[in-house]
């Protein structure tokens, strides 16, 4: 159900006007045979566009669970969340699917290529379903791929794997880049490679950008850094000294 779209104050550091996405009050809790298990405690927060958010925390600190509630891939139990004027807190499949299709690009931990397609051709399988794709050979041009465009995926090293899976992601050109653990399988050096990948988009196409991580030397390439512990956000500022990802060690 749409709410009333509202000029939000920017915080530091972030891009003034309306907020991408609104959370206020959001919890999560799932229940494993008699025990229930508090993935988010009341989580508020408000995203701007053009940002490059790190969400940092340990394992079972809520990340995961608020990335893909932000994503559409699942509902809080209480609270709200919004993207720009769109409710999703109590949207139904058929909606969370159109969000995401439209407006939302995904790049996880693990590659999830279909082994028996190009390059070219796994980022084509997400340029066939969007409404204003850019063409798939761009889409790895921008992550520095142009090269390998008819290389298969047990051809490519990891980290290539790995942007091979943003070029998917960003081919439909959304507004939204949501990734979990995008380096977590990945060397320093191939992860560097990736975070660099990333750092393009955000910077050439203005794409609000999300990390998931664990590893706290990538927040130093963010615009603005939270936190999470035990389903709260504990911290949350603008990054005052950004720094490239090419810069970055581990």
């Amino acid at each position: 159900m749409p709410v009333p779209t509202t000029e939000t104050p920017a915080r530091p550091g972030t891009t003034a006007g309306a907020a991408v996405f609104t959370a206020t009050g959001l919890t999560k809790t799932y229940r494993m045979g008699e025990v229930e298990v508090h993935a988010l405690r009341g989580v508020d927060l408000a995203l701007y566009p053009g940002e490059f958010v790190v969400l940092l925390g340990p394992s079972g600190s809520g990340k995961s669970t608020l990335l893909n509630i932000l994503g559409g891939l699942d509902v809080p139990t209480s609270g709200t969340v919004a993207y720009c004027d769109h409710r999703l807190d109590g949207a139904d499949g058929d909606a969370l699917t159109l969000f995401r299709r439209e407006h939302v690009g995904f790049v996880f931990q693990f590659y999830n290529l279909l082994p028996s397609l190009t390059a070219l051709e796994n980022v084509a399988l997400v340029t066939e379903i969007a409404d204003d794709p850019m063409p798939p050979a761009d889409a790895l041009a921008r992550v520095g791929l142009a090269e390998r465009l008819h290389h298969f995926p047990a051809q490519l090293s990891g980290g290539e794997q790995q942007r091979v899976a943003i070029a998917r992601a960003i081919a439909k050109q959304p507004d939204v880049l949501l990734c979990d653990e995008p380096t977590g399988a990945l060397d320093s050096t191939t992860g560097i490679r990736v975070l660099e990948a990333l750092e393009a988009v955000n910077r050439e196409l203005g794409t609000l950008t999300v990390v998931i991580t664990h590893n706290a030397d990538i927040a130093r390439m963010a615009t603005r850094v939270m936190a999470l512990a035990d389903g709260r956000i504990v911290r949350d500022e603008a990054n005052p000294a950004r720094v490239a990802a090419s810069e970055l060690h581990w």
